[in-house]
């Protein structure tokens, strides 16, 4: 098959690819900072601070552990600025670009902050924990700067392998797409319950607790599906040609007792439909004992695709395909399949700063929108015990 064009428009964003996002080597280093020095601040500000012909200029957090943390790990944050209100370090006129990685709850309102600075903005996934959230970090996006690039960390639109799986879809090699999978099964065994703040035996939380362990409660993270399962959410929206579902329904609960938080389930299975007969289905379930299947499929007419963050699978039609007999089930359609050469957030941190080194901005902030509205909306339908619109969804707040 044809290689994929080494620019793509995806989405309506124009996706530079990692090998031709540094064409020219600029005159200074891209700055940028860093708000939230959690896990995640320093895992991603790792990856930008690796990407030629940048500099981390600043970090901000509320927890100086977690200052000390991300200066000792982040390559180049030991000689950056520190700061623990972040409308300080947005107000730094020698900043680029800022990372927001802080609490899922937080991130409208850091974001809303974000825009009128004039920074480009990379911000963690998803927009918000409720419609109200998402809604306002929306209205903010609208009045981001044309200049300026705007991205989520939706990293698989930035995958080599995704993008060749779209790109097979797009010229039409597998047909007219009208099921769509998505699996985000994975964790470890049931956690038993216990006495720390939070749990069933004592459920009020400290206000740090909420902070720093945002992700055990539903209000803070918006439940496991918003923060967690929006990515396979995503792709059934990209492959839908980025498309929202008119309306879901679904199931979800736990199958085991909280050892911490209030999260509501622990496996759902939420049945999304598009327009034009499309379905979009979402299986997650946690606590699987070690088992992992983060995946998704694409079942088209003339053939199917499975994407994930390691590699990608075009099947199809084989002429005389071996069948020992009647019973054998072994799959014989493969047609071509490619493993990931990296882990696809340094593709979708390169093709950020590739964008602003380029002067070729975006902003991605309707597809993050739209992403997190789906998840939403399929969590109201498994809490609801219904089917639930897009328009009932939007109107709840």
């Amino acid at each position: 098959m044809e290689q994929i064009s080494r620019r793509q428009a995806i989405g309506g964003i124009l996706i530079v690819l990692p090998e031709t996002a540094f064409g020219y080597q600029a005159n200074s280093a891209i700055t940028f900072g860093v708000i939230g020095t959690g896990g995640r601040g320093v895992y991603v500000g790792t990856h930008m601070a690796n990407v030629r012909g940048t500099k981390i200029a600043a970090i901000c957090d509320i927890y100086p552990d977690r200052i000390d943390n991300a200066k000792t790990k982040i390559p180049g944050a030991e000689r950056a600025r520190v700061y623990k209100d972040y409308h300080e370090l947005l107000a730094q006129p020698d900043v680029d670009a800022v990372l927001i990685t802080t609490p899922v709850y937080l991130h409208p309102e850091h974001f809303e902050a974000a825009v009128p600075s004039g920074k480009h903005i990379y911000c963690e996934k998803p927009a918000g924990a409720d419609v109200a959230g998402v809604k306002r970090l929306e209205r903010a996006a609208a009045l981001a700067a044309k200049t300026r690039t705007i991205q989520f960390g939706f990293q698989q639109r930035f995958s080599p392998e995704y993008l060749t799986a779209m790109d097979l879809y797009k010229s039409g090699k597998v047909g007219d797409i009208k099921m769509m999978m998505s699996y985000w099964n994975l964790g470890g065994t049931p956690p038993k319950p216990a006495s720390a703040p939070g749990s069933l035996s004592n459920p009020a939380p400290t206000a740090d607790e909420l902070i720093r362990r945002w992700g055990a409660w539903m209000a803070q993270s918006g439940g496991v599906i918003v923060e967690q399962d929006c990515h396979g959410v995503d792709m059934l929206n990209w492959f839908a040609n980025d498309a929202h579902p008119l309306r879901a329904r679904g199931t979800g609960s736990l199958r085991y007792p909280l050892a911490y938080g209030d999260q509501d389930s622990d496996h759902h299975e939420i049945t999304y439909f598009y327009p034009n007969g499309v379905e979009g289905w979402l299986i997650s379930i946690k606590q699987t004992a070690g088992f992992r299947d983060v995946k998704e499929q694409f079942f088209g007419s003339a053939g199917m695709l499975e994407t994930a963050r390691t590699y990608y699978k075009w099947h199809g039609p084989i002429a005389n395909s071996p069948y020992k007999n009647a019973d054998d089930l072994t799959d014989s359609s493969l047609i071509e399949r490619r493993t990931s050469k990296r882990e696809i957030t340094i593709d979708a941190v390169e093709a950020f700063f590739g964008s602003i080194r380029d002067g070729k901005p975006y902003n991605m902030a309707p597809i993050a929108v739209n992403a997190t509205f789906t998840s939403i909306l399929g969590r109201m339908a498994y809490q609801l015990r219904r089917e639930v619109t897009w328009e009932e969804m939007l109107k709840s707040a």
